[in-house]
């Protein structure tokens, strides 16, 4: 079965109206005041801010620099201090969504088309080996915008090594185990989830190097396409044909019929 960025789309509106929600591109359809125009263009940028793990060390120091550098309004949310339907309502206008690695980013699904989502990554951790947000981001469709940072500096990281094994924790492992990871500079491949080396890393609570951060991200907002391109590009994108048949059925030595059937696509009737 394939899935579009239109069928994600499509149940992010359907689990926000049943949470009363009302997002930003609802409301251009429907209409509004200038006023209403005036407070729609008012763009803002979102920081996900965690208070238990994966900590970024400067939030302040990182917020400070994205309002300077895109001069807008940047605010934060924390779904361990907010309920889910008011982070999704904050997020379901932003222009921009930032965030350390983990769970959470899988709010972007709810971002209007245009926006950014800028993934971070602790030290040691490659971003090309973790593409589950950048994934979603760059499905056809979803029109979103994606942008990964990553910590290459040890001296920018804390580690928790006596912390519990879920939560990073190396305490419990073999000596010449804990030496290894302790001198690796890249977490190796591996399977999801329980690897100790992977928990060790992602855990890490990241001091954001801010002028590589923000490089980063000028450089990344270069190729960001524009509105009306993506406007003029967002196609609608069915899924495959189903139990496609062909019959033949030999008629006369000088006669042949072919049939063809098949089911439509299961999103055909959605779109």
């Amino acid at each position: 079965m394939l899935v579009s960025g239109n069928e994600i789309r499509q149940f992010a509106r359907a689990l926000m109206e049943k949470m009363n929600i009302t997002s930003g591109e609802e409301m251009e359809k429907d209409g509004g005041s200038a006023e209403d125009d005036k407070e729609k263009k008012a763009e803002y940028i979102v920081v996900f801010s965690r208070s238990a793990t994966r900590l970024i060390v400067n939030e302040a120091e990182l917020i400070m620099a994205l309002a300077q550098e895109f001069q807008m309004r940047v605010v934060t949310v924390s779904l361990e201090e907010q309920s889910f339907p008011g982070v999704i309502q904050v997020i379901s206008g932003a222009s921009m969504l930032v965030s350390m690695h983990g769970a959470q980013l899988i709010t972007s699904l709810f971002l209007p088309r245009g926006a950014a989502v800028v993934e971070l990554f602790p030290f040691a951790v490659n971003p090309e080996q973790y593409t589950p947000y950048k994934t979603l981001a760059t499905l056809p469709g979803m029109d979103l915008h994606y942008i990964s940072w990553r910590n290459t500096k040890e001296e920018n990281t804390i580690t928790h090594p006596d912390r519990p094994w879920e939560q990073g924790g190396i305490a419990h492992l073999e000596t010449e185990e804990r030496e290894r990871i302790l001198a690796s500079k890249d977490v190796p491949r591996h399977l999801c989830c329980r690897n100790p080396e992977w928990l060790y890393r992602i855990y890490q609570d990241t001091l954001v190097d801010i002028p590589s951060f923000v490089e980063v991200l000028k450089e990344g907002m270069k190729t960001k396409p524009s509105m009306k391109k993506l406007k003029s590009t967002s196609t609608v994108h069915p899924g495959r044909v189903r139990e496609a048949q062909c019959q033949t059925l030999v008629q006369t030595p000088n006669e042949a019929k072919l049939t063809v059937s098949w089911q439509i696509p299961w999103n055909l009737k959605y779109l």
